[in-house]
């Protein structure tokens, strides 16, 4: 697997792509390719097989549609009944809507039929657009698969294979319906996989679907986007929700995203918001195919100023101009976290990115620190005593260093971190070692022979 760098070029003329698409472009106002687009473009014309690594807003979509489309262009055939030409695979329903209005908005000269085949909607309209046969079907894997056990729609016809955000495909437990459909899918035919990350499995499924592939990588794992600024607020738990009305009142938020860890959290949230006179929509899994549609839309036009969604979305939300988003609770993961701050900062603008954690959430927040390799800025808002509870372990803990003795920070103190406000994050670790007990108190039973009960210490 070769890595490809190249300069950016200045047009997207200069990519050789045919004349149609470029007036597409031009009407669309894109003059310039992202990173991505100038070096995985070529490669997908010349029908290189291709691993791209980027993080989201950085213009994946139209790096393998606007090739796509010209492959199209050059080899115009009307596909066959309850075939595709191309099949993009998408791990939300929001994302693959998204994919197949990107073709639709590129191809406008040259009309592909384009559909979309996603759970949540009957399968009648999904069989009538399948049995007519598609230039471009984008799909959800498990919507895909019922449709091929029904044994009608055939994959033996498809040219192209997309998956796009394969590592959050993973993460949803799509590697298994993933493979089956593969197996379904001709030996001689273009693939390309995009992913914002790179674990193992992402590798491992890339050597086994890829053939001789080209890899294309315009951002390092876990990289945040250089145009979001980023503070965290800590609070206590019980304060997030009067802490979020407060930033949601701001003039300055003029679309933001709030996300939750739960989908039942996330209906909460936007009922306080609701409450507190924000115009508000929840969009999660819970919600229906319409639903989540209408509440996008209204978000996208303008007509709901905050949406509030679970990280189903983080990677579905394609929206320009979101002034802010919020992490009412902190995601598990560093990378979820990169995804939901790259929700806002697109297409050349700046963003902000606000973070709620309380004092459970701290050692989420030093992993997202240690991924992202960044101090994240913080202001203190917890109560007294939250505050002084963090200082009284310490004063506890016999290997804690005397009162005047030097501290060996390393080199870090705090007069070298003047953006921190208040005490360092790592000044109390909540699940980490408890101190040591003094020995001289502890009294021991002389062991009988008999086996002891084994108890497990509370985290």
């Amino acid at each position: 697997m070769r890595s490809y760098e190249r300069h950016l070029v200045t047009k997207f003329s200069d990519l050789g792509l045919a004349e149609m698409l470029l007036r597409a472009l031009d009407r669309e106002g894109y003059e310039t390719p992202t990173s991505i687009q100038d070096q995985a473009i070529p490669l997908l014309m010349q029908g290189r097989d291709l691993l791209g690594i980027a993080q989201t807003g950085t213009g994946k979509t139209a790096a393998f549609a606007l090739p796509i489309l010209n492959r199209l262009i050059a080899d115009r055939q009307r596909p066959a009944p309850f075939t595709a030409r191309v099949l993009v695979l998408a791990p939300t329903r929001e994302l693959a809507a998204q994919i197949a209005d990107s073709f639709r908005t590129y191809g406008q000269f040259l009309r592909p039929s384009v559909g979309v085949i996603v759970g949540g909607v009957s399968h009648r309209p999904q069989n009538d657009m399948l049995a007519r046969g598609l230039d471009v079907l984008v799909a959800t894997p498990g919507r895909l698969l019922d449709h091929l056990g029904s044994g009608r729609f055939k994959l033996a016809a498809t040219e192209v294979l997309v998956l796009d955000e394969a590592d959050h495909m993973l993460d949803l437990g799509f590697i298994v319906p993933i493979r089956q459909i593969v197996a379904k899918l001709p030996k001689q035919r273009q693939t390309l996989l995009f992913s914002a990350t790179m674990p193992k499995e992402i590798a491992g499924l890339a050597q086994d679907m890829l053939n001789n592939p080209a890899e294309v990588s315009v951002a390092p794992t876990a990289t945040t986007a250089e145009r979001v600024e980023q503070h965290v607020f800590l609070v206590d738990g019980a304060a997030k929700r009067d802490m979020l009305v407060e930033l949601m009142s701001g003039a300055d938020v003029s679309r933001a995203i709030v996300f939750t860890r739960t989908k039942r959290g996330a209906d909460r949230v936007a009922q306080h918001l609701d409450a507190a006179g924000v115009g508000v929509e929840a969009i999660h899994g819970n919600k229906s195919q319409s639903q989540r549609i209408r509440a996008l839309d209204g978000f996208r036009r303008g007509r709901t100023r905050v949406l509030v969604a679970t990280d189903i979305a983080a990677r579905g939300i394609d929206v320009d101009g979101v002034t802010h988003v919020v992490n009412y609770e902190l995601p598990e993961t560093p990378e979820a976290y990169v995804h939901r701050i790259g929700r806002t900062a697109r297409a050349g603008a700046s963003g902000r990115a606000f973070s709620l954690c309380d004092n459970g959430e701290r050692g989420l927040l030093r992993q997202i620190e240690k991924a992202t390799r960044q101090t994240l800025a913080f202001t203190d808002r917890r109560s007294a005593d939250a505050r002084n509870a963090d200082a009284e372990p310490a004063r506890h803990n016999p290997r804690a260093p005397r009162a005047g003795a030097a501290k060996d920070d390393g080199g870090r103190g705090a007069q070298q971190r003047p953006h921190r406000e208040g005490q360092q994050l790592d000044g109390h670790r909540p699940g980490g070692k408890r101190p040591a007990r003094a020995a001289q108190g502890r009294k021991r039973r002389p062991f009988n022979g008999e086996s002891r009960p084994q108890f497990s210490r509370p985290g």
